[in-house]
């Protein structure tokens, strides 16, 4: 049988890797190119804050915001608001009319209850609104009507249709 010569080289020192040792870890930067060296309990803190504040940085927890969605109508001599109000109260509800514009503000509070076997859970929500808008030229504030149905307000505000002053302009070629 022939004899094989095995021989070792030795390439020099031997480099750290720590995917090798942690491979699922997302934040390997934290044990740096060789965690013995900085691996004190004060930089190892600082660096684990560091990549923490780096992940979740751009993170904004969801706010629950409440704008009731307005439809804005001119129909024949009346501009009719209707406004989409939700579990909003008609106490919670409060209709003006400030310099020339129609304001709809109020609150609305939401409270959520389940009980089960075993726990009770609440939650409560509270949000104010304001919309403003503006009135047309003639609106005859002193005759305005608000009816909330249904979650559905519907403000009626007199208001004779102006037509706007409308010139044709030539259009020249050169």
């Amino acid at each position: 049988m022939p004899e094989v010569k095995v021989t070792k080289e030795t390439a020099g020192p031997l480099t750290y890797r720590p995917e090798t040792y942690f491979p699922n870890v997302p934040f390997g930067s934290l044990l740096g190119a060789n965690p013995f060296s900085t691996a004190t309990p004060f930089n190892l803190m600082k660096r684990f804050t560091d990549e923490f504040d780096r992940m979740f940085g751009g993170f904004v927890p969801p706010v629950e915001v409440f704008a009731p969605a307005l439809e804005v109508k001119h129909i024949d001599a009346n501009f009719i608001v209707t406004a989409e109000l939700p579990g909003v109260a008609l106490a919670d509800v409060k209709v003006q009319v400030i310099d020339e514009a129609l304001v709809i503000e109020g609150e609305k509070k939401t409270v959520k209850e389940e009980k089960h076997e075993g726990f009770f859970r609440t939650e409560r929500l509270y949000g104010n609104f304001y919309r403003s808008i503006p009135l047309p030229k003639g609106a005859k504030t002193d005759q305005i009507k608000a009816e909330l149905t249904n979650g559905i307000l519907k403000v009626v505000i007199p208001a004779p249709e102006v037509k706007p002053a409308l010139r044709q302009v030539p259009i020249t070629a050169k």
